[in-house]
């Protein structure tokens, strides 16, 4: 089953210090090595996001997230794990790595 690591912050200083990155990049080479990697990325600032809802007659392009929040994602991956004990140890250690909060949620 697939998961998805939500990396969550709550600073405006995104970018991860030289210890996190190091921390990052050896959980990814463990998720790699373990088969469990599928893809991740970081995020842009909520700043530079754009909200489209076309939901109704007219389409509406809004500059900025869709909620305004303290706390936004930062980043992600997504991962194979048998299980969603298996993939909450995944987002604990993801979360020690990167010094942030992480959510966990399956893909339906």
């Amino acid at each position: 089953m697939q998961y998805l690591l939500s990396v969550v912050h709550d600073s405006p200083d995104a970018q991860a210090s030289p210890d996190e990155t190091a921390a990052i990049d050896t959980f990814n080479a463990q998720l790699q090595e373990q088969g469990q990697w599928v893809f991740a990325g970081g995020l842009g600032y909520p700043d530079n996001a754009t909200t489209i809802d076309a939901r109704g007659a007219e389409t509406v392009i809004t500059d900025g997230p869709f909620a305004e929040t303290k706390e936004y994602l930062v980043g992600f991956w997504i991962i194979e794990a048998p299980d969603l004990d298996v993939a909450l140890k995944l987002g604990t250690a993801g979360s020690k790595a990167c010094n942030r909060k992480v959510e966990v949620r399956p893909f339906l």
